[in-house]
């Protein structure tokens, strides 16, 4: 599933993964934490809960007071763990005063208090037999014996029954084989029927049959042909059917009729509407079912391990067309005026990844290596979808190839949905997408194009790693997510070298090991158990990290090893599903590395972090040694060590791939000779690995100096690297602000765009916070320096249309940071080219990456945030309205604010899935960070059932 980022792309959150505020260090006690020994095992790996966004809240173990809850969901929500709160933290009660003995009571003697202690000893004694050994009596029946299995205490059911089952896992004793399955949505009501037959295999000899259901009322239960009498434990979506003893091997059968609610939120079989240009609203009806909630649509056996065939029928009315994962055998006028779609019997496959949709749509089609591609969109848009279809038409024959398998099914279809929550979702066969991800219209840029890409090509990767191929639980899930995360870099760079993916896939490094640096981090691989923590495995560090991670062990095998190891993987474990080790199996079997693959990747995957290595040479002589890179550690000290391919270059030899070499550093400390006559080394080499690196104060000195003389002696890629290393070092404390500003001073020659706006991006982090503290003189300063040092390249920016994704990236950060800070050249031509777009009625074209340039100035008057208002109402292109909305989200004016953060909430004017996009947006200014913050407090539950 692609998650969707409110910056730019939904490049690698879950569904939900909504940054709307900038993340901090966890509130924890480090001294609590353990160090993993090695070999690392994933139930070892002891898991924080985090929230770094806003959670599906579901099972509390604990249930805290009212007001300890409050402050608890307000921390989460700023992604701080207070959790670890433990009772000698907490407020003692008041000390006794000691009484002194009163004058009326003498001393006992000697033989009184030596009678009276035995007593007691003696009394406490038998207390202590009869507490301890609760099965002991002072009868003939003595002692039982003693039972080292703990009683199960199994929940109470909701007809008031014990409830035969007391885990959130599932038991895996029944396994599903096959479901049919009738759905009969009615989209006047928002209701919907269902009839589920479910064939199941006993994996032992079992009484009972435990399945997920959840919010559905079940009207009839036939147990192989004979009616049953379903319990419900709602608290953990669960129901059960009890029965005679069957025997192991036996094949059964549960039928149910239920109905229930179409969702009003953005998981299970849930409710979309949208206006179309007439102002008529539209609705359909369309699933999100990852990761929990294909129960809410249909009891099941809803975990990734419990792959099954399905059979779908869906009843419609005439108006609408039914889409589902297979393609459709037949269409039956019923009776009642309705329409029955059948579709062909399903290829095996997680609940997950099942999908259907009820909706007036249109399509374009093609035939693509004997798969039918097509791409759905409302009729209103149906103009928006030739680019997604000729771009998925490339990346599906490249997969083909890459994967060494077809991809499995006859028919593929993608599908922009109104209302949609996260970016994109991979069902088999059924890929929804939000509609800013899949349309591109006239008005599209090249940056909106690559958005478009790079969205498709991850869910088109997820057809093999995650369907074909899927991990056996979700804290394995960067298994699906880091690899199609990976593989969408990789098939874009070769396939659409255009779009410059290159720098995207860079900043998305640099995004990753800056979350991976805050202590509520978590490794790749956790312990997972309870929905939340589900939830939680949706974010940067499962995509990003994973992907990043990916990217390090390609560039560390030989050439053509890791597709061999991939193509292995995918052959083995085909309708399978698998763990973390499995990958690094396949990939071990065919590396001919002195070091074996999955010894070095599990320091990566199942601790947290990652390492700072710093460099301290002598002359010939280097000592490498690495350290947790861990922000607001305090005084613990992490003891994680990594098996860590360090890469490095010098100034003999630094461009070229053939001019890297390779060293694994596996202990705290090592030493490398290299040639005497080397001026200088740069190790990571374009920052393919994920680690952080300290050259100490001369090996800082010989590169800045090396870099003002040519500034291309090190490619694009290691330049930013090292500008990113030395802020993230001086966020530690490893080097003063004056070395950040030594390495910055070369910028005057630099004209690459990754180098540049890594540089900028990281100055203007620093300078909203110094805004936010209202130090105005640091404000000042900062800003003079931005435009001494970047001035010229502001001022030499060209307003017209540009061909070069690398060029539009740099000529929007510029103008976006020159309007900012109100200087005249950039605020004046921005509200002359809005004043020419209003006056055109909207038909003048302004280019796609300066679109929110001029928006955001324009809404900073009256008038121009009216105009852009209806224009956002009307439009109908969602990339372009997605950039009105930025802009209005931006005003200083607080009454704005205020009700932009309302209309959000309400859904009428602006769609519940922008509320996180309009909350970020909001908090990036002075005037609306804090209102901000009360307006989520104020309104969390709200936001949470949205």
């Amino acid at each position: 599933m692609e998650p969707f980022d409110e910056e730019r792309a939904p490049l690698p959150r879950n569904m939900i993964e909504n940054s709307m505020f900038e993340e901090e260090p966890d509130v924890v006690d480090l001294a609590k934490e353990t160090t993993p020994s090695y070999p690392l095992d994933p139930d070892d790996v002891v898991y924080e809960p985090r929230t770094s966004r806003l959670l599906v809240r579901g099972l509390a173990e604990n249930d805290a007071d009212e007001e300890e809850e409050d402050y608890e969901s307000s921390a989460r929500l700023l992604g701080m763990s207070f959790m670890n709160r433990s009772s000698n933290q907490r407020t003692s009660a008041s000390a006794f005063t000691r009484q002194e003995p009163s004058s009326f009571c003498s001393m006992p003697s000697t033989k009184t208090l030596v009678a009276g202690v035995f007593i007691l000893v003696l009394v406490a004694s038998m207390v202590m037999v009869v507490y301890f050994l609760p099965g002991c009596t002072f009868t003939k029946d003595g002692c039982k014996k003693s039972n080292a299995s703990q009683e199960v205490v199994f929940p109470i059911s909701e007809s008031g029954e014990p409830f035969p089952w007391a885990d959130l896992r599932l038991p895996g004793v029944v396994v599903p084989v096959h479901y049919d399955i009738l759905l009969h949505p009615n989209l006047t009501t928002m209701t919907f029927q269902g009839t589920v037959s479910i064939t199941m295999t006993l994996q032992q000899d079992t009484d009972k049959l435990i399945l997920h259901s959840s919010n559905l009322k079940i009207s009839r239960a036939t147990f192989e042909g004979k009616e049953v009498k379903p319990l419900e434990y709602k608290l953990w979506q669960q129901i059960a059917i009890t029965f005679p003893k069957l025997k192991k091997g036996q094949q059964c059968t549960l039928k149910l009729d239920y109905s229930a609610n179409l969702s009003n939120r953005y998981d299970g079989f849930y409710n979309s509407s949208y206006l179309d240009t007439t102002g008529t609203r539209r609705v359909l009806a369309a699933t999100q079912f990852e990761p929990l909630a294909a129960r809410k649509a249909f009891p099941c056996f809803d975990e990734p391990a419990f792959k099954a065939t399905f059979s779908v029928k869906i009843k419609r009315e005439a108006r609408y067309i039914s889409l589902s994962n297979m393609p459709k055998t037949s269409t039956t006028p019923q009776p009642d005026g309705l329409l029955l779609d059948e579709f062909e019997k399903s290829v095996t496959m997680s609940t997950y990844l099942v999908a259907f949709i009820v909706a007036n749509m249109s399509s374009v089609s093609r035939n693509v290596s004997g798969t039918e591609v097509s791409v759905y969109a409302v009729p209103d848009k149906k103009d928006q979808v030739h680019y997604a279809l000729d771009s998925a038409a490339k990346l599906l024959e490249f997969y083909n190839g890459f994967f060494d398998i077809d991809y499995p099914l006859s028919k593929l279809d993608m599908v922009a949905i109104p209302d949609f929550l996260a970016g994109a979702m991979e069902n088999w066969g059924l890929i929804t997408f939000r509609e800013t991800t899949l349309l591109v219209g006239n008005h599209s840029s090249p940056l909106d194009k690559q958005l478009v890409t790079s969205v498709i090509a991850h869910e088109l990767a997820h057809q093999w790693f995650g369907n074909l191929v899927t991990m056996m639980w979700w804290n394995d899930l960067w298994l699906n997510e880091g690899f199609a995360s990976y593989m969408q870099y990789m098939s874009i760079e070769k396939l659409f070298p255009e779009l410059d993916i290159d720098n995207e896939f860079l900043n998305v490094r640099f995004r990753a090991l800056a979350k991976d640096s805050l202590n509520s981090s978590h490794p790749i691989s956790s312990v997972v158990k309870t929905p939340e923590q589900v939830e939680e495995m949706f974010d940067s560090v499962s995509y990003e990290k994973g992907a990043s991670i990916l990217l390090m062990v390609n560039s560390t095998l030989n050439d053509g090893e890791f597709r061999k190891g991939v193509i292995e993987y995918l052959k083995k474990f085909k309708d399978r599903n698998t763990v973390n080790e499995d990958l690094w199996n396949s990939l071990s079997s065919v590396s001919k590395l002195p070091f074996g693959v999955a010894e070095m990747m599990n320091t990566w995957t199942l601790q947290k972090g990652f390492p700072l290595v710093t460099v301290d040479r002598t002359g010939s002589k280097v000592k490498l040694s690495q350290e947790h890179f861990l922000l607001d550690a305090g005084n613990f000290t992490s003891k994680n060590l990594w098996h860590i391919p360090l890469t490095y270059v010098n100034d003999s030899c630094s461009m070229a791939s053939g001019c890297k070499q390779v060293f694994l550093l596996k202990e705290k400390s090592a030493n490398l000779d290299i040639p005497a006559g080397v001026k200088w080394l740069k190790f990571n080499y374009k920052n393919e690995g994920f680690y952080i690196v300290d050259y100490g104060v001369e090996g800082w000195k010989a590169l800045i100096d090396a870099l003002q003389q040519d500034v291309n002696i090190l490619s694009h890629d290691d330049r930013a690297a090292l500008v990113n290393n030395m802020f993230m070092l001086s966020r530690l404390g490893k080097v003063s602000f004056r070395q950040v500003l030594n390495l910055l001073a070369y910028m005057s020659n630099e004209t690459e765009t990754a180098p540049l706006t890594e540089g900028l991006g990281q100055l203007m982090h620093i300078l909203r916070m110094l805004e936010k503290r209202q130090d105005l003189n640091l404000v000042g300063r900062m800003k003079a320096y931005i435009i001494g040092h970047f001035q010229a390249l502001m001022d030499s920016q060209l307003w017209e249309e540009e061909s070069s994704v690398a060029k539009q990236t740099l000529r929007f950060t510029l103008l976006e940071i020159s309007c900012s800070f109100n200087r005249g050249n950039c605020t004046d031509k921005a509200m002359a080219v809005f004043h020419n777009w209003v006056a055109s009625n909207g038909t003048e074209h302004i280019p796609g990456d300066l679109m929110r340039v001029v928006f955001t100035q324009a809404a900073k008057t009256e008038d121009g945030w009216n105009t852009l208002l209806q224009a956002y109402r009307h439009s109908i292109y969602d990339l372009e309205k997605r950039k009105m909305l930025e802009a209005l989200a931006s005003t200083q004016n607080v009454s704005k604010i205020v009700w932009i953060l309302k209309a959000g909430l309400s859904g009428s004017v602006i769609q519940n899935q922008e509320l996180p996009l309009v909350i970020s947006t909001v908090c990036k200014s002075f005037a609306g960070y804090l209102y901000a913050w009360n307006f989520v407090k104020e309104n969390w539950e709200k936001i949470t059932q949205r």
